[in-house]
């Protein structure tokens, strides 16, 4: 039977829903999606990188964890016997880095509920084994350049949806895998449903936006939207649907009776987050040009989305490993009355200059890193802050050392603040602030050949069979369009907000804020007046390495990447903003120059 046969036999459609953005998203979504949602699939993505490093120091404690156990507890107790009976199939990478475990988990759950499924269990992501000779050849982390550290708690790497659809294929009711990109639960399905291969790459790069647009949770439905008024109904909102064809095209939708919104403009939000070039977005099973995509409004709660395009795949596996490096603590304080600002920055200031005494004292060494933010004085904002007269803060102070002794002496003389220092110092708690593990992550890739992937269902162990070669050669990149200048000489400085809505992401120490023009006449003033040198210029108290922008012509937008933004970034960063989820609420703040004519038409 020939490929185009095989499809017509296939189903005109997939309905796949999408239950977790994160470890402890809410527990509403599973039944949500399940009791009226008409899905075929369930899925879940739990595995943010902070999630990989939180997995890493459960199983240091408890070998039988290290998966993520609101899955099982949470998730399918709520909802497996009505999974069973509707005939949904189930994807999750709840697996972390103990797959097995969590397999183990649900087969008992299944046993209690009276449940007959067939679970299948994809490994391989686990290369711990190969830190030695990775070391010993002198890999480094790819994005600071440091040698891996010597002693690793987890390193997995981010596998695709390929091993999904074989899972699918041998008879699975619910596949469970470890460390997979996020978009792959959703691409697996899509690719054992329609019958997609491994070369045909602008179905796979379609089908990876239909994932990227749904693993988020809610952010595709109205959630973290820049014009939240619009959303009605927050605490109902509906968790997002994408119903796909076989021709890559998927609409956008929600169950019927929920909160939330459908539209283009927050869906476009969503492709944009947490993307690097739109033109080379690497995954593992394709390179996606996101750049042409169209994002179009249909009748009722639904927008269908179209136009990307795939190129090969590489031939390496991003790997994330995890190591300690110490121990963090947090202390606040809150600090109340005239100059409040002032005295809690004095407090903060008090309390280290303290601890470092008592440190020499002892003879102990100084911390590792500091870091003094006075929330409600706008301390992210830096030069552009405006809460300066704030009469009610939040003093927090975070220390790193690598003696949790040393840190059990800061957390001790957090609390004598209250009676020693600033007036109008109180507490919401007067529990002293504990010691944490601090874990930390590096990253690098491997060839895929290093890399063997396998499958368990019904007892047996197979072998999956996996495209190591690659075939991806980056374009040169493209010269932005010349356009001609936007704006006259007659012009009114506006906040970026009047123009464009934005939604920020991480990857690491990179922040990513995407901007999208409310109008596509916007756009050019956009391309004239927000340069990769303002937003520079503008974030310089936060951002220490260059600023790079990306064009979607496609859905009349721009893609920021913000280098060595984050103060690490995840787990490694101090700041009240590890992840930059703030970054574009405060760059739709900045003023830019507009014609007069368009500023007052924007004026209410």
């Amino acid at each position: 039977m020939d490929r185009a046969l095989r499809r017509m036999t296939r189903k005109p459609k997939i309905r796949i829903g999408g239950a977790s953005g994160f470890w402890g998203d809410s527990s509403v979504a599973a039944p949500q999606l399940v009791g009226k949602g008409d899905i075929d699939y369930l899925v879940f993505d739990y595995l943010a990188e902070t999630t990989m490093a939180i997995l890493a120091a459960m199983r240091a404690k408890n070998p039988e964890l290290g998966y993520a156990t609101d899955f099982v507890d949470i998730a399918m107790r709520a909802t497996l016997r009505d999974i069973a009976a509707k005939g949904i199939k189930v994807v999750s990478n709840a697996g972390g880095i103990n797959p097995q475990g969590c397999a183990a988990a649900l087969e008992t759950l299944a046993r209690e509920l009276e449940v007959d499924i067939r679970i299948a269990v994809v490994e391989g992501d686990d290369v711990t084994s190969l830190l030695p000779e990775l070391r010993a050849a002198g890999q480094c982390d790819m994005f600071s350049g440091a040698p891996l550290p010597e002693k690793v708690l987890s390193a997995n790497a981010y596998l695709g949806a390929l091993p999904v659809a074989r899972a699918l294929g041998e008879g699975a009711d619910i596949v469970i895998t470890g460390r997979c990109v996020d978009s792959a639960v959703t691409l697996g399905p899509l690719i054992h449903e329609f019958g997609w291969q491994a070369n045909d790459y602008d179905l796979l790069a379609a089908g990876s936006l239909a994932g990227h647009i749904i693993e988020c949770g809610c952010q595709a439905t109205g959630g973290l939207f820049t014009d939240w008024q619009r959303v009605e109904d927050w605490a109902n909102i509906g968790y997002p649907i994408v119903e796909c064809f076989p021709d890559g095209r998927f609409a956008v939708t929600k169950p019927p009776g929920t909160g939330g919104l459908i539209d283009p403009a927050a869906v476009a939000e969503q492709l944009l987050y947490e993307i690097g070039d739109p033109a080379a977005y690497i995954l593992p099973d394709v390179v996606c040009d996101f750049r042409h995509v169209r994002i179009e409004r249909e009748a009722g709660d639904r927008v269908m989305v179209s136009g990307a395009k795939g190129l090969p795949s590489t031939d390496t596996y991003k790997v994330s490993a995890t190591y300690a490096d110490g121990y963090r603590s947090s202390g606040t304080l809150v600090i109340v009355g005239i100059d409040a600002v002032a005295k809690a920055r004095r407090t903060g200031e008090a309390i280290l200059a303290r601890t470092r005494t008592i440190f020499r004292t002892l003879n102990i060494v100084d911390y590792t890193a500091t870091n003094i933010e006075v929330i409600g004085a706008e301390t992210l904002y830096g030069p552009h802050a405006r809460g300066a007269q704030s009469r009610e803060v939040m003093l927090r102070v975070t220390v790193n050392h690598p003696d949790r002794k040393a840190l059990e002496i800061f957390a001790r003389e957090i609390a004598p603040a209250g009676t020693s220092w600033s007036p109008g110092t109180t507490g919401p708690a007067g529990a002293r602030p504990q010691a944490s593990p601090l874990i930390k992550q590096v990253a690098f890739t491997l060839p895929k050949h290093k890399v063997p992937v396998t499958l368990t269902v019904g007892g047996r162990s197979l072998p999956v069979a996996m495209p190591v070669d690659g075939g991806y050669v980056p374009e040169t990149a493209a010269p932005e369009p010349a356009l001609p200048p936007a704006s006259p000489s007659d012009v009114v400085a506006m906040p970026l907000i009047k123009l464009a809505s934005a939604r920020s992401g991480d990857k690491g120490n990179v922040s990513n804020i995407g901007v999208i023009a409310r109008r596509p006449d916007f756009l050019p003033v956009l391309l004239e007046r927000l340069t990769p040198e303002r937003v520079k210029d503008y974030f310089a108290h936060l951002v220490e390495g260059k600023v790079e922008r990306f064009l979607l012509p496609g859905i009349g937008a721009m893609n920021f990447l913000l280098h060595e933004a984050l103060n690490g970034g995840g787990p490694a960063s101090m700041r009240l903003d590890p992840l930059g989820k703030g970054m574009a609420q405060m760059l739709l703040d900045m003023e830019i120059d507009v014609p007069a004519a368009l500023a007052r038409e924007l004026e209410p």
